[in-house]
């Protein structure tokens, strides 16, 4: 399969390069700016690509790859602080600009192989403080701005580019189509990167190892897939078993049954662990010390349950790309925003060996396993769940009032979206609530209640987010529903925060 390898030089959309190339067939993998030389070779790339990154190419300390890897014959693209790159390493200069961070126009000066098919200009999207002030012998300029007289540089000969915009944004007019002019154009990738191939793959894979597998599987659309490939694979072996950690949505814990019971014929138990969790949250406000008091608990429930049911030697979790990235141990130097409670969250004492087969996939390439495999369209379009549950939508302790407020405001979210025609339309919508409250009037009197936060945001990935314009009428019905129907709200708040900097679940 046709690869093209991604080095990381710390930029905040290095994950987005490769989703984008993704969106095309073509395999792409993120990997450290300090690769060896030879583990590069190892994964045998069609092309490479180095992103964007912090630092400037003058400093002491800035992250620079081992010099060989210029040299390797293939085809090499640089992003920003990439392109900064490749005009140093190759005789080129590099100076302190007025930092330029926005919208610009690019103006196309050479429309050949990268930037063929773009148009005269395009907005492209900036983020940088130094530019390319002398352009290396052998390049060329093939496209500026106002501020940016070498935003885009060639080496035809060499089949090297530089830009100094970012491609893989969508603010980027046609920054797709250039990434796709470089790997389908320049490097000559063939489209072999499917799901249908990942799903052969993956069975392969999985059919090879020894013993039985432990699947948790939480009704949500990764489990799900997760256990329908590894029965796919090793079909008896598997057990699934579903925890009930009294963190879930309304009436969720009898749905899941239901659906498990009616669409597939894998081996599933169902467990009641309800009361354990919800006694060892007691107290606890810090959100990094909740997912790991769950995903300790979690992985004790199976534990238990791989000594009472097994032999089993591995655990299987439907982890996915974004998970791992945020939890900081992912391959490039990310730092840890908050731990998933199916990767970060996993205690030292775990006996059990872990099994992760999506754990190199974006959600909407699980949705599309999710489709070849047959699943039910209501249960892969339905919207993404927090592993920890509504641990993380309840702001401070968790307690039966805020854990009972968050399950109800929710559903009527969830409902009001489904009756205007807009849950698929949008990636995710929940309600939230902490412990800040506010006075309201009920029935002509004064009344001390919660603050409810509705959440509702668009996205591809889960990478990025942004928030949803809801029409006002219908957060209205929303806001009429919550406070009239759950006898502790107050208040009703719209969460207009983007991602970044926020995040999409408050915790």
């Amino acid at each position: 399969m046709d690869k093209i390898v991604v080095l990381d030089f710390g930029s905040q959309y290095s994950h987005l390069i490769c989703r984008r190339i993704r969106e095309f067939s073509v395999y792409a993998e993120l990997v450290p700016y300090n690769i060896s030389y030879e583990e590069l070779q190892k994964l045998n790339p069609t092309g490479i690509i180095f992103s964007g990154g912090p630092s400037s190419v003058y400093n002491s300390d800035a992250p620079i790859p081992e010099n060989k890897i210029f040299d390797m014959n293939l085809p090499l693209l640089g992003i920003c602080y990439g392109h900064q790159l490749i005009v140093n390493n190759y005789g080129g200069k590099v100076k302190r600009a007025n930092k330029e961070y926005g919208s610009s126009l690019l103006t196309i000066d050479d429309d050949a192989d990268l930037l063929n098919g773009i148009g005269e200009s395009v907005r492209a999207w900036m983020s940088h403080g130094d530019e390319a002030e002398q352009i290396p012998d052998g390049f060329k300029v093939i496209g500026h701005t106002e501020n940016a007289k070498a935003a885009a540089i060639a080496s035809e000969k060499k089949s090297i580019y530089g830009i100094q915009f970012h491609p893989e944004v969508v603010h980027t007019e046609q920054g797709t189509s250039i990434l796709k002019n470089f790997v389908l154009t320049v490097c000559g990738a063939k489209q072999d990167w499917t799901m249908k191939n990942f799903i052969d793959t993956a069975v392969e894979k999985i059919a090879k190892i020894e013993g039985n597998v432990l699947c948790g599987v939480s009704g949500g659309i990764d489990s799900t897939v997760v256990a329908l490939l590894i029965d796919k694979a090793i079909g008896d072996r598997l057990k699934c078993v579903f925890v009930n950690n009294g963190l879930l949505r309304l009436n969720e814990e009898e749905e899941i049954a239901k659906m498990f019971k009616d669409n597939f014929k894998v081996n599933f138990t169902a467990v009641d662990a309800s009361n354990v969790f919800l006694e060892k949250l007691k107290g606890i406000e810090d959100p990094e010390a909740k997912r790991k008091i769950i995903g300790e608990e979690f992985v004790q429930v199976f534990t238990e349950f791989a000594e009472e049911k097994g032999p089993f030697k591995w655990l299987a979790q439907g982890t996915l790309y974004p998970d791992v990235i945020e939890s900081g141990v992912s391959k490039g130097p990310a730092s840890v925003i908050k731990s998933h409670h199916n990767v970060g969250g996993l205690p030292d004492w775990l006996n059990l060996e872990i099994l992760e087969p999506l754990r190199d996939l974006y959600k909407d390439e699980v949705r599309k396993i999710a489709k070849i495999l047959k699943v039910p369209e209501k249960l892969f379009m339905r919207h993404p769940f927090p592993g920890p549950g509504l641990a993380v939508r309840i702001i401070g302790e968790v307690t039966p009032t805020k854990l009972e407020i968050s399950k109800v405001a929710s559903k009527i979210v969830e409902d009001e979206l489904i009756k205007a025609g807009l849950y698929q339309k949008v990636w995710q919508a929940y309600a939230a609530v902490g412990d800040d409250r506010a006075v309201g009037v009920v029935g002509d009197e004064r009344k001390y209640g919660n603050i409810v936060m509705i959440r509702v945001v668009d996205s591809i990935d889960a990478m990025t987010a942004d928030w949803t314009r809801l029409p006002h009428e219908l957060l209205e019905k929303m806001s009429n529903r919550i406070t009239n129907e759950i006898q502790d709200v107050t208040w009703v708040t719209y969460t207009i925060s983007s991602k970044p900097p926020a995040t999409i679940e408050p915790q």
